[in-house]
Parts: structure tokens; sequence; C-alpha cells
């Protein structure tokens, strides 16, 4: 093989997918390519295939014995999976929403988490956790976005995708990981917008951050459904002649402070945004850790931007998630405007 050929990019077949197809694309290649790949949930079977279509035609092309709808029962879905990966499986466990990941968090926290660490690495637990993180008009008990409760569990990985190609990509690292992952999907980026997305194989490395938006002036350090508020905030500021990088971490655990680090290091400043409650939310870790490395040359506080410490509310003209705006302002405090 000459050099050329060793650096010519091989040409990847692609298709306009949203989040929820490039996510069944995900789990059907790996069910596929995997006999111990299993898929449980409630109503993961056809005809539903899952609470919005993740897994629709999966059970049909694969056997109900590989893809297996549960009775309402958290416990006993992360129960099985947690089992049936000590066997030998590689399960991808569906909870519905993340409101009720409250409900089999033991298992979560004091078995998949701890289980290899207590067998001295003889046991992993490759399972892989997918849940919804819901918008308005879900109510409170269907609303909360939970990642910060597994980020503080060791053993766990926390992931948060933010458009299909990595959705699909983070889905399919998640499943190939002999660690139990927690895969957030956050609802309101499941039908749109959409984007091309590898038809086979695609990975994207867990812990590993996108610069998504270059930029020279401030950084805004955003995940999941804040993404795209985000990059709605740097292109207003872009108008003012504040030129905002913004970076989506992608992963929560591992994090990638690396990335984050060399970004803030020359913009010296950085807004930190996330849907979950601002109040020891994701973001407290993240500006700790910057403080840390680069307390002394930062040229303004660091600016958090999160969600109230309250319930999401029902009524959809009430504003709960910060929006471009919200979070551009707090950009423009920083630069004394």
């Amino acid at each position: 093989m000459t050099v050329n050929e060793l650096v010519t990019p091989i040409a990847v077949a692609t298709e306009e997918m949203n989040c929820q197809r490039a996510v069944r694309s995900a789990m059907a290649l790996a069910l596929a390519a995997e006999p111990r790949v299993l898929v449980l949930g409630e109503d993961v079977a056809d005809p539903p295939g899952g609470v919005i279509g993740t897994t629709k035609g999966l059970s049909t092309e694969f056997g109900p014995h590989r893809v297996r709808a549960t009775p309402i029962a958290e416990q006993a879905i992360i129960g099985a999976a947690i089992g049936a990966s000590l066997a030998g499986y590689r399960p991808i466990a569906e909870i519905m929403f993340c409101d009720f990941l409250a409900v089999c968090a033991d298992q979560i926290a004091n078995h998949a988490a701890k289980l290899r660490y207590m067998s001295g690495g003889e046991t992993p637990v490759p399972i892989t956790i997918t849940t919804f993180v819901a918008g308005g008009r879900f109510g409170a008990q269907h609303t909360q976005s939970l990642e910060a409760w597994f980020m503080h569990t060791p053993g766990m990985k926390v992931v948060m995708p933010s458009n299909p190609a990595d959705a699909k990509g983070l889905l399919a690292s998640c499943i190939a990981d002999d660690d139990p992952c927690l895969f957030v999907q956050p609802l309101a980026l499941m039908f749109a917008p959409k984007q091309q997305v590898p038809v086979g194989d695609h990975f994207v490395p867990l812990g590993k951050a996108s610069v998504i938006r270059p930029g020279s002036d401030v950084t805004i350090v955003a995940y999941g459904v804040q993404v795209p508020q985000a990059v709605a905030a740097a292109e207003e500021l872009q108008a003012e002649g504040i030129n905002a990088e913004v970076i989506d971490l992608r992963s929560l655990v591992p994090l990638d402070m690396p990335t984050v680090l060399a970004s803030v290091a020359r913009t010296r400043r950085v807004v930190i945004t996330h849907g979950a409650t601002q109040f020891c939310g994701p973001g407290a870790e993240i500006a700790t850790q910057i403080y840390d490395e680069l307390f002394g040359e930062l040229a303004a506080p660091i600016a958090r931007v999160a969600a109230p410490y309250a319930p999401m509310p029902f009524a959809p003209d009430m504003s709960y998630l910060p929006m471009g705006a919200d979070i551009a302002a707090s950009a423009r405090k920083l630069f004394g405007k």
C-alpha cells in the first residue's frame, strides 16, 4: 500500500437521518454484528417499537428473544440487564424517561457501577442504559435532567448527544464498551435537525469533545439540548463583534477537560450551559476544574447558564430552559456589556 493510499480518506456512504433514526441504525447494526447484544425495556418490541420509535422494526427483524418488551418495572429491567451482562451478553436497557432512573438507582449505582471494581476486574458489566429527557408539556415527573447523579457515581460512563451523527456514534461506542454507560437522549432533538450520517458502522469515541464552532473571544461549553442554543448565542454575539467558540462535550464521563482548558486558555472567558438545574449541576464541576487550572489567566469570572432550582412547569408559555439569548446576555457581561 502506498503512502497516498494510506492518507486518502475512504468514501463513506451516508443518508440523511434524524436522531431517532440514527439511534435505531446503531442498535440494528449492533444486533446484526453481535448475537450477544440484547434490547429490553417497556414497549421496545413491535408494534410500538419504543416510546418514540427508536426500536421500531427491530423485534420483527431479530426476534422477540433479542428485542424483548418488559413489564413496567424499571428495577426488573436493569436487574435483568446486569444479570445478562454477567452471563456474557451486552444488553441495551431502555428506561423510558430519565426521571424513572430513580426507581432503579440502586441497581445502577450499587451493582452495575461497582461489580467490576468489587471483583478485581473479573466481572465487567457491559450494559447500555438508554433514556430520554423530555421538554415542556410533559410535567415535572417526566422532564428532569439527572445526568449529574450518575456523573457522581464511580464506574459509570455518561453521554448525551446533540445531533444525529453523534447519537449513532456515541451509542455504538457505548454498546461496545465493557463498562456500564448511560446514554441520555434529549427528546427535543430526536426528530430535528437532520444531517448526513454514515449508513454503516460509525463510532464516536467516549470522552472526546467536539469544537463545533471555532472562536477567539469567549468559550461556550454545552452538551445535549443546549448545544443548538449555544450556537444561536454565538451567532448573536458574532453580529456584535464577539467571536465565540462553542464546545459540545458529548461525553460527561469521561469528561474531555483538556479540550475545554485549551479553549479557555486562549479565550480567557467561558460560559457553561446545560439543561440540568444549575445548583450542583455538571457546570459546577467543570467550572471548578477550570478555576483550578486557569484561575490566574481568566479575564472574567466563569459564567453558568442553566435551569433554575425548581421542577419544570407544564405550562408551555413559562420559560425554564435557557435560550440562546440568555447565553449571549451572560457572555456580554464577561466583556462588561
